[in-house]
């Protein structure tokens, strides 16, 4: 049957003739049929709900990623002292092997790569660091990954907070774009936040964010720019 609501867009179309009528009845939506029925809101398909993850996902266009001119490690340093915003992403320190064992669990250190004992001196050497040129940590963020809070901790420059989007998507690249785009975010809302905050992760988080390899231990500077674009100061 013709719609009702169609019938004074129909009647027009009438005087062009068969040819016509019958293209605009399939375009208008005017002859019976599949497509001539559009389903209720009842009958749409409701949406599942978001991940954890992809819920603090925002923006939806990652911020372009400038990488500026090349600083000196003491310039570094001293961004870290003076500067609002900046954001250390720390690759954690030195764990033998690559990616975990086939029955990794995130909440068992014996199924995972761990620091051996030159991680562990690797991670208090880093913290020393950070007191001996006095650099303010606002805050201290880690993957879930015991080598990363390992590292967090034993660097010992504040509270270690676990932060889901910084666990390796090594074995699963299923969310590294979701991942990535909150990690952005988070360094945009830090862009006017006094002292450092410092973010203990995995290579493929930060080479994902950054393009940049670290090695073991091994930090990379970054911060949000007033016009919403996440650049890279440098490496440490």
């Amino acid at each position: 049957m013709i719609h009702l609501r169609l019938l004074p867009i129909c009647a027009r179309v009438l005087t062009g003739g068969a040819i016509a009528l019958l293209s605009a009845f399939t375009l208008l939506g005017c002859a019976s049929g599949p497509m001539a029925s559009s389903p209720t809101p009842s009958a749409l398909p409701s949406a599942a709900p978001p991940s954890p993850i992809a819920q603090s996902t925002a923006p939806t266009a990652p911020p372009l990623v400038v990488q500026p001119p090349s600083r000196s490690v003491e310039e570094l340093w001293a961004l870290l002292r003076q500067e609002l915003g900046v954001v250390v992403l720390f690759r954690h320190a030195r764990a033998p092997g690559t990616g975990d064992p086939p029955a990794f669990r995130i909440d068992d250190c014996s199924t995972q790569r761990n620091l051996d004992a030159a991680g562990q001196q690797q991670a208090r050497q880093l913290g020393e660091a950070f007191r001996q040129r006095q650099i303010p940590v606002a805050r201290v963020l880690s993957s879930q990954w015991c080598r990363s809070l390992d590292t967090a901790r034993l660097m010992d420059l504040a509270p270690v907070e676990p932060f889901p989007v910084l666990n390796s998507f090594f074995g699963d690249r299923t969310t590294e774009p979701q991942q990535t785009r909150a990690l952005q975010q988070f360094i945009l809302e830090q862009r006017n936040t006094p002292g450092v905050a410092v973010l203990v992760t995995h290579q493929v988080n930060i080479t994902a964010l950054t393009t940049l390899v670290p090695r073991e231990g091994e930090a990379v500077l970054v911060r949000a720019t007033p016009q919403g674009e996440i650049e890279v100061l440098g490496r440490i």
